[in-house]
C-alpha cells in the first residue's frame, strides 16, 4: 500500500506538471527536480516517465512503431509515455489520467495496424509495456506466466531453452506483443491443431478502471472471456497471462513451392481452395500471391507460393500430399526437416540465425514494407477462376508492385471449437482467410493515397466472393474503413457496424461486459467496445 501511495503521489506530480507544461508553463527539468525534492524514488520514476522535452521521448515512442504511416510530423503524439516496471505504476497512471481527463493507450508490441495503441485525437498518455515482460516457464505443468509486454519471440525462446517439444499456439512473427496478439484472438502456425492464442490462455492478471488487480477467479468468466479475443484497449489493462503449453514433435517439416500463372498457378489455387481446409490438423497451409516479372518476356505475371508447416517428418508428409494434392508435385527436395523453434526462424526468414534473434523487439515483419495498409476477408465458398483472374489482373497494376495477398487455410480444430468459446468467432464454415497487404517505401510515401485507394478498390472488387451479410474481418488486422467510433460518445448503433464484422453475434456479449467493467467508457478508442447508456 505504501508503494502504491508513493507511486500515485509521484505520478500525480508528474501529470500535474505535464498539464501545466502542455499549456506552456513548467519545463521538464523543473517538475523532475520537484519530484526529487518530494521523494526518495525519483531515479525510478524518472526512468519510467518520458515527457515531450525528454531527450529519450522520441526514441521510446518510435521504438516499436511498426507502420511508419503513423510516425509523421502530423501524427498526434502523447503528452507523456509511461513504461511501468511495477504494478503500482499502472494503478497510479490510470488514477491520475482519469482525474485529469487524459485518455490511455496501451502498447505491447506496437503492431496495431492503425496505430491505435499509441495514437489518439485527444490529449492522451501511452502506457508502454516494454519494461513489463518477464516469462516464467513451468515445463512440468505445461504452463507459462507471461507479462503483457513480452513479445512472442521471447516466449518461444524461453520455452525452447527448457523444452524443444513444447510451445505456445502463438503467431508467426516473433516481434508481435503477446498480450495484443491474444486480445484479438490470435492465430499462427499451430492454430489448426490447437486453436487460437485466446483458446490457450487459461488465466490472467488484469487491472480495471478502478485500479483493482484481478485474476480469472476474481474477474469472473465473462470478463475473462472478453479479454481473449474481444480486442485490445476496451476493458482495462492486462498485466500478465497464463498460457497453456502444447506438445510439438522434435522434428517438423516445412516446405514452399512456387508457380507462376504460366506454370498453372491458377489451377493449383483452385484445387488448393477445395482441399486446404481438409488437410490434417498438423498442417498450416497457405498460398501467397504477388506480382513478378516473367522470365520469358519481362512482362508482369503472378507468382503463387504454396507453403506449410507440418508437425511430423518428410516421410509422413509426402504420402499425405501425394494423396490429397498430387497436382502440386511436392517432392522431398522441396521440404526441410527442422526443429519446431527453427520453424519460427524459417517463417520469419531468419534461417541460420542464432535463436537469440527472437529476442529482438525491433525486427520488422518480413512480409511488407515500412509503410502499409492491411485488410482482411473470410471465404466460405471457393472463388471462381474468373474471379481469381480479375484479382490477378489488379495485382499487375502499378500500385500493386509491392502487394502481397495470402490465403490462409482454416479447418482443423477450428471447425470443432464453438464460435462463442471466445469472442473470436471465425470458426466452422470458413475455408480460409484472406490477408491483403499493400505496402510501399519511404520515397513513395508522398503518394501514399494511391496505394490506399488501390487497397480499397480491390477490397470492393472482392465483395461478391467473400463472406456475406456482415462481411467478416479479423480484429487484429485493424481496419477503420469498416467503421469507427466518434471521438466523443460512442453509440451502440454506431459501433455495431464494425463490431459485427469482427465479432459477429459475440459483439452483444462484449457490450454487456464493457457496461459492467467500465460503464463510464474510460478505456476507449476508434474501435473499442462501447458500454450501453
Amino acid at each position: 500500500m505504501k508503494s502504491l501511495q508513493l507511486s500515485m503521489l509521484l505520478l500525480s506530480l508528474v501529470l500535474a506538471a505535464l498539464l501545466s507544461f502542455s499549456m506552456g508553463a513548467l519545463p521538464h527539468e523543473d517538475f523532475l527536480q520537484c519530484l526529487s525534492l518530494r521523494s526518495n524514488d525519483s531515479s525510478t520514476i524518472s526512468s519510467v516517465i518520458y515527457t515531450r522535452n525528454n531527450p529519450s521521448y522520441s526514441t521510446v515512442l518510435e521504438f516499436t512503431i511498426r507502420n511508419l504511416r503513423f510516425n509523421s510530423t502530423n501524427t498526434p503524439k502523447p503528452l507523456v509515455i509511461v513504461t511501468p516496471s511495477r504494478t503500482s505504476h499502472f494503478q497510479a497512471t490510470i488514477y491520475y489520467s482519469r482525474k485529469h481527463g487524459l485518455q490511455i493507450r496501451t502498447r505491447s508490441g506496437g503492431h496495431d495496424y492503425k496505430g491505435l495503441s499509441y495514437i489518439a485525437k485527444v490529449p492522451f498518455v501511452v502506457v508502454d509495456l516494454v519494461n513489463f515482460r518477464s516469462v516464467d516457464v513451468d515445463v512440468e505443468n505445461r504452463v507459462a506466466w507471461v507479462q503483457a509486454g513480452a513479445i512472442l519471440g521471447e516466449v518461444y525462446y524461453r520455452i525452447a531453452k527448457k523444452s524443444r517439444t513444447l510451445s505456445f499456439a502463438g503467431g508467426v512473427f516473433h516481434s508481435i506483443g503477446v498480450s495484443g496478439f491474444i486480445s484479438g484472438g490470435g492465430f499462427g502456425l499451430l492454430f489448426r491443431k490447437y486453436g487460437t492464442g485466446g483458446d490457450n490462455a487459461i488465466d490472467a492478471q488484469f487491472i480495471d478502471v478502478n485500479g483493482r488487480i484481478l485474476d480469472r477467479k476474481s474477474m469472473g468468466e465473462d470478463l475473462f472471456w472478453a479479454i481473449r479475443g474481444g480486442g485490445g484497449g476496451s476493458f482495462g489493462i492486462v498485466l500478465a497471462r497464463k498460457l497453456k503449453l502444447v506438445p510439438v514433435p522434435a522434428t517438423v517439416t516445412v516446405f514452399s513451392v512456387s508457380r507462376t500463372l504460366e506454370q498453372n498457378a491458377t489451377q493449383l489455387i483452385l484445387r488448393w481452395q477445395e482441399i486446404a481446409h481438409q488437410l490434417p490438423d498438423e498442417m498450416n497451409p497457405d498460398v501467397s500471391m504477388f506480382s513478378v516479372n516473367s522470365t520469358q518476356d519481362g512482362r508482369k505475371t503472378i507468382l503463387a507460393s504454396f507453403s506449410s508447416l507440418f508437425l511430423g517428418t518428410i516421410d509422413e508428409l509426402l504420402p499425405i500430399m501425394q494423396q490429397r494434392f498430387p497436382e502440386l508435385g511436392l517432392s522431398r527436395q522441396d521440404c526441410s526437416e527442422i526443429s519446431w523453434i527453427e520453424s519460427i526462424l524459417y517463417f520469419n526468414q531468419l534461417q541460420n540465425q542464432p535463436l537469440e534473434i527472437l529476442l529482438n523487439r525491433t525486427f520488422r515483419n518480413p512480409v511488407g514494407g515500412q509503410y502499409y495498409k492491411i485488410k482482411s476477408d473470410y471465404v466460405k465458398v471457393p472463388i471462381s477462376e474468373t474471379a481469381l483472374n480479375g484479382l490477378f489482373s489488379r495485382l499487375s497494376d502499378e500500385e500493386a508492385s509491392s502487394v502481397i495477398i495470402i490465403f490462409m487455410a482454416y479447418g482443423g480444430i477450428m471447425d470443432r471449437i464453438p464460435e462463442d468459446a471466445t469472442p473470436f468467432p471465425h470458426r466452422a464454415g470458413n475455408l480460409y482467410k484472406i490477408y491483403y497487404n499493400v505496402n510501399w517505401q519511404e520515397q513513395d510515401n508522398v503518394n501514399s493515397q494511391k496505394y490506399i485507394d488501390w487497397s480499397r478498390k480491390v477490397y470492393n472488387y472482392m465483395t461478391p466472393f467473400v463472406s456475406k451479410s456482415s462481411r467478416e474481418a479479423y480484429a487484429n488486422y485493424r481496419d477503420l474503413d469498416i467503421g469507427s467510433n466518434n471521438v466523443g460518445i460512442t453509440s451502440y448503433t454506431q459501433a455495431i457496424v464494425w463490431g459485427r464484422k469482427y465479432f459477429k453475434n459475440n459483439f452483444d456479449r462484449l457490450v454487456q461486459v464493457k457496461t459492467k467493467i467500465d460503464p463510464e467508457n474510460f478505456f476507449k478508442h476508434e474501435q473499442s467496445i462501447p458500454p450501453l447508456h
